[in-house]
């Protein structure tokens, strides 16, 4: 039962090497805090059943995913297309300033700068080798939200998709982390994933109206 795999062929089939491997690290435990950590942070109750793991999935979308990681990787998109490098580092800094992150830094600079690193043979592209010099040097804590949304940009992935990729398997990773210890079986798991991305494409299609019009009927 792996949820956060389920989606990549869908955005990039034709992606191969670092561009597929960067897809693919969405979602994977590595990329997520600890299932303990993020309840307690987003002070939720502890995941000890199909039950209270709807609501944490719930909860996690509705105070993280959509309102900072979402709108993060739209603005990281919108920087990188239009060559800000400025405004792309005053954006990570502003989540290095988000409390609702706080608990989550580590695993996404873990993430984030491996991935940004294996960007690093796009030399053509000034943005992400400046992005790339200034977390390196501490100056910018490179997110892996911003990363992926930069990532977006640069490969030329449609953005919707995008968006619906990363909230599915964010949401699929911590289903992955809980499965085996609650025990549940594919059925479960296949109606509790159901459940928790099911608004997503209603909340990423608000995101976008407003930033990219037309976007949504060319998308259909």
């Amino acid at each position: 039962m792996t949820f956060s795999a389920s989606a990549t062929e869908i955005l990039a089939p034709e992606l191969a090497g670092d561009a597929r491997e960067l897809l693919e690290q969405l979602g994977a435990p590595e990329a997520l805090p600890a299932l303990s950590l993020a309840t307690a942070a987003l002070t939720l109750e502890a995941v000890r059943d199909a039950a209270t793991l709807r609501r944490f999935l719930a909860g996690y979308r509705g105070q993280i995913l959509v309102p900072v990681e979402l709108p993060a990787i739209l603005a990281a998109h919108g920087h990188a297309g239009r060559g800000e490098l400025r405004e792309l580092l005053a954006l990570d800094r502003a989540l290095g300033a988000e409390v609702r992150l706080r608990e989550f830094r580590a695993a996404s600079a873990a993430v984030g700068r491996r991935q940004l690193s294996k960007l690093r043979p796009l030399r053509d592209q000034r943005l992400v080798q400046r992005y790339l010099r200034a977390v390196e040097a501490g100056e910018a804590h490179g997110w892996h939200t911003l990363v992926f949304g930069v990532f977006l940009a640069q490969y030329s992935l449609p953005l919707r998709q995008g968006l619906l990729l990363y909230g599915q398997r964010t949401l699929g990773g911590f289903l992955d982390s809980a499965a085996a210890s609650l025990r549940l079986t594919q059925d479960e798991g296949d109606e509790i994933f159901a459940g928790a991305t099911r608004p997503l494409v209603d909340e990423v299609n608000g995101l976008l109206v407003p930033s990219v019009p037309g976007m949504l009927v060319a998308a259909r």
